[in-house]
C-alpha cells in the first residue's frame, strides 16, 4: 500500500513466442526474460506462448524467490502456453477452453492444437481480491481475407461472458494477453463494451514506448516484415485491460512497451513487445456499479455487428458441412459399388475376365481414406455449426435485452 487506501500494482504482459524447435534463440530469450523479471520486480507477470512446460520450469527456477507463486495452464495437444507468476499468494485458478479454435487440417497455423483458452487466477493483496485473467486468441494471418474472424469473435464473446460471470466476487478485474485484434476491431469493442474493461493504453496518464502502443513492429528482428507492410508503424494486439468491480477505483498511472532489443543484448524478448503497466487501486466510500449499459446505444451496434459476422461464419460452416457430407456419401457409394463388383466376381458372373486385384485394392484403400477423412471433417464442421449457432443465439438474446433497456 502506498497509503492507507491506495495500492500500486506493476503488471508485465508478454507473448513469449517460445515454440520448441521453431522459435529462434528460444532458450536464450527465456533466460533473458527470467533475468529481467527477477531484477525489475513486477508484482504480476502474464505470459503467453510458453508452449513447453520445460521452459515454464526453467523460468520458475530462474525467478526463484522473486515470484514464489505461479501457475501453468494446461490444455489442447501442445498446451495453452499460458502462465502467471505472482509475488502474492494465488488463492484459486480456473481454465476455460474456447469452443472454437480454428481447423485441425490447417497444420501451418496450428492454433487448433494448442487449445486456446483463458486462464483465471485469484489473488488477494492487502485485503483486495483480484481476478486476473490471461488469454491468447486465435491469430488473424490475413487482414484482407480473415477466415478465422468468426472463431475469434466467438472467443471474444466467450471471454467476455467468462469474465462477467466469474468476477462478481472480485474487487478488481485485470486481463492481459495477446488478443490478436486491433483496438478498433469489433471483437475488442464487444469485449470492452460487454465487460466494462478499460484499456490501459488509452487511460494511461503517462506512456513510453512504441508509437501508438504497437506491440508487433516492423523493426523487431523476429517479425515477418511482409505481414506488416500495410502497417508501417506496426499493430497493437497485446493488451492490459482492467476495471474496478466494488468499492474501488483503478487508474493506470504509467504504461510502457519495450522498443526492440533488450538492454545490453542483440535480441528482443520476443517477436512481440512487452506491455508494462503501473496501476493504482484506491478504495472509495461509495461502491462502483457494473459499467455495462453506460453506452448502450453503441453497444447495441457492436453486438449487432458481431452477430452479423458470426452469421457469416455460420453459413460458411454449413456449406463446409454439406460439402464434406456429400464427399463422404460419394466415397461410401464407391465402396458399395466395389463390394458389389467383388461379390459378382466371386459368384462367377465375370469369370471370363481376370480380376484386377491390385487396382481394386488401391481404389478401395483410396475410397476408405476419403470416407474416413470426409466423415471426420463432417463431424468437425457439424460441431462448428452448433457452436456458431449457439453464439449467434446468445448474441441475439443479448441484443434483445439491450434494446429493451434503451
Amino acid at each position: 500500500m502506498e497509503g492507507d487506501d491506495t495500492l500500486q500494482l506493476r503488471v508485465f504482459d508478454l507473448n513469449c513466442w517460445a515454440i520448441r524447435y521453431l522459435s529462434k534463440r528460444r532458450q536464450e530469450r527465456i533466460q533473458l526474460i527470467g533475468d529481467t523479471l527477477r531484477h525489475q520486480g513486477f508484482d504480476l507477470v502474464l505470459l503467453q506462448e510458453v508452449w513447453s512446460e520445460q521452459d515454464y520450469s526453467d523460468l520458475k527456477a530462474r525467478l526463484g524467490s522473486s515470484y514464489p507463486f505461479s501457475h501453468y495452464f494446461r490444455s489442447g495437444v501442445i498446451g495453452s502456453g499460458l502462465c502467471v507468476f505472482s509475488r502474492f499468494p494465488i488463492l484459486d485458478t480456473l481454465l476455460y477452453q474456447y469452443s472454437l479454435n480454428g481447423y485441425p487440417y490447417m497444420l501451418q497455423h496450428g492454433d487448433w492444437f494448442c487449445g486456446k483458452s483463458v486462464g483465471l487466477v485469484i489473488i488477494k493483496i492487502s485485503g483486495i481480491i483480484f481476478n486476473v485473467y490471461v488469454t491468447h486468441l486465435h491469430a488473424e494471418y490475413s487482414r484482407e481475407k480473415d477466415a478465422y474472424l468468426p472463431h475469434r469473435l466467438v472467443q471474444a464473446w466467450e471471454l467476455a461472458q467468462f469474465i462477467r460471470h466469474t468476477s462478481k466476487a472480485a474487487d478488481v478485474v485485470l486481463l492481459g494477453g495477446d488478443l490478436n485484434m486491433h483496438p478498433e476491431d469489433v471483437g475488442i469493442r464487444l469485449l470492452r463494451g460487454w465487460t466494462g474493461l478499460q484499456d490501459a493504453f488509452t487511460e494511461a496518464t503517462r506512456f513510453e514506448g512504441c508509437e501508438d502502443g504497437c506491440t508487433l513492429v516492423p523493426n523487431n528482428c523476429f517479425t515477418v516484415k511482409s505481414e506488416l507492410l500495410p502497417f508501417p508503424l506496426g499493430i497493437r494486439i497485446d493488451y492490459i485491460l482492467y476495471k474496478a468491480v466494488s468499492s474501488f477505483t483503478v487508474k493506470c498511472e504509467e504504461l510502457k512497451t519495450t522498443t526492440g532489443t533488450a538492454p545490453g543484448m542483440d535480441i528482443p524478448f520476443s517477436d512481440h513487445e512487452a506491455v508494462m503497466a503501473t496501476l493504482h487501486v484506491r478504495r472509495q466510500e461509495q461502491a462502483v456499479g457494473a459499467s455495462l449499459g453506460t453506452i448502450e446505444p453503441a453497444l447495441v451496434d457492436v453486438v449487432t455487428e458481431a452477430r452479423t459476422e458470426v452469421g457469416v461464419g455460420l453459413r460458411a460452416a454449413q456449406r463446409q458441412r454439406y460439402s464434406t457430407g456429400r464427399l463422404a456419401v460419394l466415397a461410401l457409394l464407391l465402396l458399395l459399388l466395389q463390394a458389389a463388383g467383388a461379390l459378382g466376381t466371386l459368384a462367377g458372373l465375370a469369370a471370363e475376365q481376370p480380376f484386377p486385384k491390385l487396382s481394386f485394392s488401391l481404389l478401395a484403400f483410396l475410397a476408405i481414406g476419403v470416407l474416413l477423412l470426409a466423415t471426420g471433417l463432417h463431424l468437425f464442421h457439424t460441431m462448428e455449426v452448433k457452436m456458431l449457432q449457439g453464439t449467434e443465439e446468445q448474441l441475439r438474446m443479448a441484443l434483445r435485452a439491450l434494446q429493451e433497456r434503451l
